[in-house]
């Protein structure tokens, strides 16, 4: 679980609006992030600009009125709704005398403090490290504030930590144990092909209910909390699906709007669950206004991923937030649930089944005596229909998913038993 021991700190918010997105909901969004991370909101500024300055990202003037506003309000943090350069920050900071970070600092601090497995760790320092490199020069020393605030969680830095070969000697060694993770996690994804395993992963906007999801239907014990990314490690649980079959549920790190490239690039080996599943539920808050933009962002994100010829289910989650949510239809790609009121999970179990259903195919096998791991991989990953025990071997009728039958064709019959 992610606790904040620091007091909490006292924020404003501001971005410049170019009309390049909606600059409220971004800025509604960023407030969450602030309050993930531990901050209380103050305040909101919007400039409205052709583009952000180059020095000082908003006009000085609202710098000022910043400032002012600031010292009233005793605020200690600005945060920026954009991705700064270093001499930005620091220009900002000394017109406003506040310490100011952006938004992509904000949300890797946020990773930081959530990150549990080592695998999580070491992607989370290695986005930290990459995205502090460029900025050494403009930052000047700020990279030396330790344990002060948002924006310091994660790998602490010393002045002489702050030297350019040893962030890029600290990369190396994060990316080459990255490697080796990756390595282990591939062997894994190999290793649930050739057994034929079928894959359904949990997508979707963070904060929208996947690990809720996740652990109704596989009791994971994922931990759920009402917050921004409150779980950031993947989780991989077995769903028995009522006919029988037996899939891997594996729930993946939330998405926001803009999510740093940084961070997609460091978490791109666990987002490859989802490239690699054979269906996707993407996950949304139907209560959200914004629940069409969430849908949006992820499927860009998943088209980004080569994710985009996957069959997905959109799942339209958290419905005992909505009036008459009786009225609510779905179809054979759209589902509205509750998952934490478990309305309607039995139609979306129903819905998974008809999907990979269509992967699936209903095949006569015969399967000797010696060969009994054959046996279970069918009991498993697909759905028996009939087992007839003849002299030396067993005749099976069963619907099993396609990619489990190229290694079983020398098995084949037809249905009078004679081999195909």
């Amino acid at each position: 679980m992610y606790e904040n021991q620091q007091p909490k700190e006292k924020a404003v918010l501001a971005c410049v609006n170019t009309g390049a997105f909606d600059v409220q909901a971004s800025l509604d969004e960023l407030a969450e992030l602030a309050d993930t991370a531990g901050a209380e909101v103050l305040g909101q500024f919007i400039q409205n600009r052709d583009a952000p300055d180059n020095a000082t990202y908003l006009g000085e003037g609202k710098l000022r009125e910043i400032r002012d506003f600031c010292e009233e309000q005793k605020a200690d943090l600005l945060i920026l709704d954009d991705e700064l350069s270093g001499s930005q920050i620091r220009n900002i900071e000394e017109i406003t005398g506040v310490h100011a970070i952006d938004r992509t600092t904000l949300i890797l601090d946020i990773f930081a403090g959530r990150a549990r497995s080592r695998e999580g760790r070491i992607q989370v320092e290695l986005a930290q490290q990459k995205y502090r490199l460029p900025r050494l020069t403009g930052l000047g020393t700020q990279l030396s504030r330790q344990g002060g605030g948002i924006g310091t969680r994660g790998p602490g830095e010393t002045k002489l930590e702050s030297d350019r070969r040893h962030i890029r000697r600290r990369i190396n060694a994060l990316e080459e144990e990255l490697a080796s993770l990756e390595e282990n996690r591939a062997r894994v994804r190999e290793r649930r092909a050739k057994n034929g395993a079928t894959t359904v992963a949990i997508v979707g906007y963070t904060n929208v209910g996947k690990s809720t999801l996740l652990n109704l239907l596989t009791s994971a014990e994922a931990y759920v909390q009402d917050q921004l990314f409150a779980t950031l490690d993947p989780t991989a649980r077995e769903l028995v699906l009522p006919n029988g079959q037996r899939v891997i549920l594996v729930d993946t790190v939330g998405f926001i709007q803009r999510l740093p490239h940084h961070l997609v690039e460091a978490f791109h080996s666990t987002l490859e669950e989802a490239a690699s599943a054979d269906l996707i539920l993407n996950v949304c808050d139907y209560s959200n206004p914004a629940v069409e933009n969430q849908l949006e962002v992820t499927r860009k994100l998943l088209d980004d991923l080569g994710c985009g010829g996957i069959p997905t289910i959109t799942v339209y989650n958290k419905i005992d937030c909505c009036p008459n949510p009786e009225t609510l239809t779905g179809s054979d790609r759209t589902v509205f649930i509750s998952g934490l009121k478990q309305w309607n999970i039995d139609i979306l179990l129903r819905t998974i089944e008809q999907a990979l259903s269509a992967q699936m195919c209903r095949v006569m096998l015969e399967i000797p005596y010696n060969r009994g791991e054959l046996l279970s991989q069918l009991r498993e990953r697909g759905h028996v229909f009939q087992e007839e025990f003849l002299e030396d071997r067993v005749r099976v009728d069963v619907n099993i998913d396609r990619k489990l039958l190229k290694a079983l064709l020398p098995y084949r019959c037809d249905a009078e038993g004679a081999s195909v």
